[in-house]
């Protein structure tokens, strides 16, 4: 099935790609078109090229109102402002009164020019002339304030995913009429921790999937897989060089970069917006992210932290975290996400008591400003929190949760050092993979369905009983434990082979008995996970072999997260050294360039993970401190 320009328009692609099966028949859905009058323009940018935008006034709107404006890879056209329908992304800022404008980006459907995924910011020689996509938005909101009627000369900007990464970038070097932003869910390096990679591990399904689809043509053309499960299909084709040599044959270009830098080098370097971000903020900004997005959870976080450096008033750069998936927060009321109930419309809470009032605040001097520095939502708890700092700087104490005999997590240390049965061990293969979500796993957009946009939230027991995953957890809680901060891991481990992958996972388990919803007993939810490629472990720029049988200490985050482990739950860590296919294989061989691996250098390998007092694995949680009466 093509998708269509109003489909592909409304917020994020993942979140795009599911809500497509979730949407009301044409005939069903309200004409929000008829509220407003659409001009589509041909905006004219410093170097001459042209881009598409659509503009939306609202009909008999009395006085003068700001500007909304949002620039998208995606597609924009005359159905573009259906997402100020209901439960749509701006039916509140629509109530409230605003002129819609939405653009191609460079070289993306009607616009002209060339498009290169994730363009670098422009460098200083390249003269005045210089175009990124921080160019393109101020060229435009110069054009918009000089030439849409009735506008209050003020424009707000805001965008999910790539969008959102366009409306951060808009940011480096803002027009004096931008006077508020909100980027969500913007990756921020794509190497470190957002599509593409994590940690240095290759995110294969998504890179493959994601790449194909926006570089074979102007529009969206998803990769056509023949067959169901995707797990068989990326297992059948072998070593990552089999990618251009059998199926892409060197016309990706991102494909091809992915190729050429398998290493943290200057080309990834130059594309994280994260070395730019080097002054004082002067728009107000709302960082906005999601706990289970499956595609950048990494990028909001670090923008808000690396903005908070030069913040020194506290009052330009916010941040909310909500229960959702990639951009979800956009559409429909948000109590559930997959099987998890949030027990409230924690979506519409976010557009009607957030977003709406914060640009209200600075694009119509409606209201007070009553945004906090930070509002996370406490899943387990289910509650709406607010804190002076994120992550908290005060009201945590770091504890860690030890790996003990018998497939126990303890608050106490190994008492002992290391003998001969201090670790616990499995066989990582290569060819057999441990699946990243329960099979069959569907293509990222499939449009028959697929549980892309939910597997975080998914029950992992499917795994729990696997011989190369290792399980352990808590006696049942006798207390609530919160958590609000930077769950880290600290795994000490060894391996027969001189590379390898560890994936760490901080789960809650159910209770057996929960009368409310039988079907949640037992259920194993993953609350914070991350993977590593030990070749990194000193840095991401020079990989390094590991010592085949030497205890190696790996230490990394899981990711911030603010969460409620309930009474009478258990807290649950897996570790394992495959997640296929969201993780390419490693060969556990070392070799130079893991794109360019043999197939005889994918050898299975026995590891061995340590639980001693000298190398006591543990993943340390931000356990808040309970306030005493």
């Amino acid at each position: 099935m093509r998708l269509n320009t109003l489909q592909w328009t409304l917020v994020g692609l993942a979140f795009i790609a599911e809500s497509v099966t979730a949407q009301n028949p044409p005939s069903a859905q309200p004409n929000v078109a008829d509220q407003f009058e659409h001009q589509n323009v041909m905006i004219a940018m410093r170097d001459g090229i042209r881009l598409n935008t659509d503009v939306f006034v609202p009909k008999g709107a009395m006085g003068r109102l700001p500007i909304i404006y949002r620039r998208t890879p995606y597609g924009v056209g005359p159905g573009a402002i259906a997402a100020a329908g209901p439960n749509r992304a701006y039916k509140e800022l629509a109530d409230d009164g605003y002129i819609f404008v939405f653009q191609d980006i460079r070289g993306r459907h009607k616009s002209e020019g060339k498009f290169v995924m994730q363009r670098v910011p422009r460098r200083p020689s390249d003269g005045p002339q210089g175009i990124d996509e921080g160019t393109d938005a101020y060229d435009t909101i110069d054009w918009l304030v000089k030439n849409v009627p009735n506008n209050n000369g003020r424009v707000g900007m805001l965008g999910v995913s790539y969008d959102g990464w366009t409306t951060a970038m808009a940011l480096l070097e803002p027009h004096p009429a931008l006077k508020a932003a909100s980027p969500q869910a913007s990756p921020a390096d794509m190497f470190l921790g957002d599509d593409f990679h994590h940690n240095g591990a290759f995110r294969l399904s998504y890179g493959f999937e994601y790449a194909a689809m926006m570089e074979t043509d102007k529009e969206q053309t998803p990769f056509k897989f023949d067959t169901y499960d995707t797990f068989d299909w990326y297992l059948k084709l072998g070593s990552l060089a089999s990618v251009n040599a059998k199926v892409l044959n060197g016309t990706i270009p991102t494909w091809n970069d992915f190729v050429a830098h398998p290493d943290f080098d200057d080309f990834w370097k130059r594309q994280t917006i994260i070395s730019y971000i080097k002054s004082a903020p002067t728009v107000p900004t709302l960082n906005v992210a999601g706990w289970w997005d499956q595609e950048d959870f990494y990028g909001p976080i670090a923008i808000y932290l690396e903005r908070e450096k030069y913040d020194a008033n506290g009052r330009l750069n916010f941040l909310v975290v909500g229960p959702w998936r990639h951009g979800s927060w956009n559409v429909g009321d948000g109590n559930k996400l997959g099987n998890i109930d949030f027990g409230s419309p924690t979506a519409r809470h976010f557009r009607e008591k957030i977003q709406a009032p914060f640009f209200a605040y600075y694009l119509k001097d409606k209201g007070t400003l009553s945004q906090p520095e930070a509002m996370t939502f406490e899943a387990g708890a289910n509650e709406w929190r607010t804190w002076d700092a994120w992550p908290p700087k005060s009201g945590v104490n770091p504890r860690p949760l030890y790996f003990a005999d018998g497939g126990k997590l303890s608050w106490e240390k190994p008492g002992r050092e290391s003998r001969v049965t201090d670790h616990d061990s499995y066989v990582s293969d290569p060819a057999h993979p441990v699946p990243y979500r329960a099979r069959p796993i569907q293509w990222t957009y499939d449009s028959r369905g697929s549980g892309w946009s939910t597997w975080l939230t998914e029950d992992q027991r499917f795994v729990k009983d696997r011989p190369d995953v290792l399980t352990y957890q808590t006696d049942v809680l006798t207390e609530d434990i919160t958590i609000a901060g930077d769950v880290l891991a600290s795994v000490f481990a060894s391996t027969t082979g001189t590379d390898a992958d560890w994936i760490v996972k901080l789960i809650d388990v159910y209770p057996e008995d929960v009368p409310d919803d039988p079907k949640m007993g037992g259920y194993a939810f993953m609350v914070s996970n991350e993977v590593f490629r030990a070749r990194f472990r000193d840095g991401f720029e020079k990989p390094k072999p590991l010592t085949s049988g030497q205890v190696t200490p790996l230490k990394y985050s899981l990711r911030t997260q603010s969460y409620r482990f309930k009474k009478g739950h258990r807290i649950m860590v897996q570790v394992q050294s495959t997640w296929f296919p969201l993780i390419d294989r490693n060969p556990q061989t070392f070799v130079p360039n893991i794109f360019a691996a043999k197939e005889s250098d994918f050898r299975p390998a026995s590891i061995r993970v340590y639980r001693s007092l000298s190398a006591a694995s543990n993943v340390t949680l931000p356990v808040v401190t309970p306030i005493l009466p």
